[in-house]
């Protein structure tokens, strides 16, 4: 246990990092070796439990309260002392992350030393995780959706569309999905033109009865999760041929494509991942969308995304622990602090 002589958390590559993703669906933490340029997790712990968001935007003393105690196991599991730096990635960071900026980078200098902390938007973990530090356009999808891409120059910086949240945006996102879906089946429910029966009677089947959805539903602060809870139904009933339910699916894949192209940079081969849970829906969606992005970007290159969001800030944590990291700096996207210590 302990650092190699001569290092301390403040030298590159000495000792641990730590990477967190905190989304729709929840939060995880990793650790991994600060000079492991790959960033493979050493230990992960993961709460199902989102990230409460308030009147004043993530809530920080929620995220603290799942990540501090989670953050002390994986330290002594791995029997890091301290992190040499840690990358907090969050859905909501660009928009919703003052409390955040305000409240972490102290806790967590008090709590680990940590005196190296990037503070991201989860599009930038992700575009890390599938991409790495080059230059591209990556496709973040889960219960929300967001485009981000980058030349890595600093003058280009990073170009984003959407992920403006499952009320304003998203599109194409699970919740998006899954509330078309559940719009398909009430549409059957009243009668009226566009609805699905094979969609209502998946929804009463997880649901319930469809009349008393909008009582149980519009009061969850988790509603855009339970909205894309539902998506994989409507994957499921597109697979059978359901026309309402591949009407859904290929207008998601549109909007997928659509923020794709606004984001990705001039060039032949340009690459482009996808990542998320929301392409574990398989072909029902990628099949639309393989089509969609060859439409609209005929020059790009779709490539495999490399790894998760998790890996992504487990990536950005290593590579400012090392000095070595390139991606644009950005408030809103992806902040580097270096707390006072405690």
């Amino acid at each position: 246990m302990g650092e190699p002589a001569g290092h301390g958390p403040d030298s590159p590559g000495a000792g641990h990092v730590l990477g967190v993703d905190s989304g729709g669906s929840g939060l995880r933490i990793a650790v991994a070796r600060a000079d492991d340029v790959g960033a493979r997790p050493l230990a992960v712990r993961a709460s199902d439990e989102p990230v409460r968001t308030g009147p004043a935007g993530i809530d920080a003393e929620h995220l603290l309260s799942q990540l501090l105690p989670a953050a002390a196991e994986l330290a002594r599991e791995t029997e890091a002392d301290g992190f040499a730096a840690v990358c907090v990635g969050a859905a909501g960071m660009a928009t919703l992350g003052e409390e955040l900026r305000a409240r972490l980078p102290a806790a967590l200098a008090t709590a680990f030393g940590v005196r190296r902390l990037v503070l991201a938007a989860d599009a930038v973990t992700a575009y890390a995780g599938a991409l790495g530090q080059r230059p591209g356009a990556v496709i973040a999808a889960g219960t929300g959706m967001i485009a981000l891409g980058t030349d890595l120059t600093p003058a280009g910086g990073w170009r984003r569309a959407d992920g403006w949240g499952h009320l304003l945006g998203d599109c194409g996102g699970g919740a998006w999905i899954g509330r078309a879906g559940l719009e398909a089946a009430l549409r059957a429910y009243d009668g009226r033109p566009g609805g699905s029966a094979a969609l209502l009677a998946r929804a009463e089947a997880v649901f319930g009865p469809v009349a008393g959805l909008p009582g149980a539903l519009y009061p969850r602060p988790d509603r855009p999760a339970v909205l894309a809870s539902f998506a994989p139904e409507v994957a499921r009933c597109a697979a059978e041929d359901d026309t309402v339910a591949l009407g859904v699916l290929r207008a998601a894949a549109g909007h997928i494509a659509d923020a794709a192209a606004a984001v990705c940079p001039p060039g032949a081969g340009t690459a482009v991942a996808c990542t998320g849970g929301l392409f574990h829906m398989g072909e029902p969606l990628l099949a639309p969308l393989r089509t969609a992005l060859d439409e609209r970007l005929p020059d790009a290159r779709t490539t495999a995304a490399a790894g998760s969001p998790l890996d992504g800030a487990l990536t950005i944590a290593a590579a400012l622990a090392g000095d070595r990291l390139t991606l644009p700096t950005d408030r809103k996207l992806l902040q580097i602090t270096r707390p006072a210590p405690g």
